[in-house]
């Protein structure tokens, strides 16, 4: 079952890269006290994932932290050291936060995984976007295609805030 606006996002651990390797981050501390906008992409440096999700962000993260948001965060089922070599790669790290869920529990906890097997990727994140605060979903945007940012984008964000 897919979460739904309301809700409270699941308690699970998270890995990000770290300078000695990763660090553990609850989802409860993380996302407890604060508001937190959390999107969500099938691989990092997928083409869509690089060149038309993330790019947004990045391009929007000050109109989208001038509105009261603490932090914007990606998360993927890829393993930290993918998602630290995406953060330099696009120029993100140091002001999104790049969340690893290798094993997709989380994601799996959301009801977002989707099966990508067909097309040789395995179990995948549906492209997704969120706003969190204090750890309750306050709105969702699911894309009904992996291959397509119309929903979860920026740019929607930027108007639910």
């Amino acid at each position: 079952m897919t979460i739904s606006v309301g809700q409270k996002l699941p308690d699970a651990v998270l890995k990000i890269a770290a300078e000695d390797g990763a660090e553990d981050v609850s989802t409860a501390e993380f996302f407890g006290g604060r508001k937190v906008v959390l999107f969500g992409v099938p691989g990092a440096f997928t083409p869509t994932c690089s060149n038309n999700h993330l790019p947004g962000y990045l391009e929007n993260y000050d109109a989208i932290t001038g509105k009261g948001v603490d932090a914007v965060a990606v998360i993927a089922m890829n393993d930290q050291h993918v998602m630290r070599a995406w953060a330099n790669f696009t120029g993100g790290q140091g002001k999104l936060v790049f969340f690893a869920d290798g094993n997709g529990s989380f994601i799996k906890a959301l009801g977002l995984d989707i099966d990508l097997s067909a097309g040789g990727l395995g179990q995948r994140s549906k492209r997704f976007s969120m706003i969190v605060e204090n750890g309750v979903v306050k709105s969702l945007n699911i894309e009904d295609t992996p291959g397509k940012v119309e929903q979860s984008g920026a740019a929607r964000i930027l108007e639910q805030l």
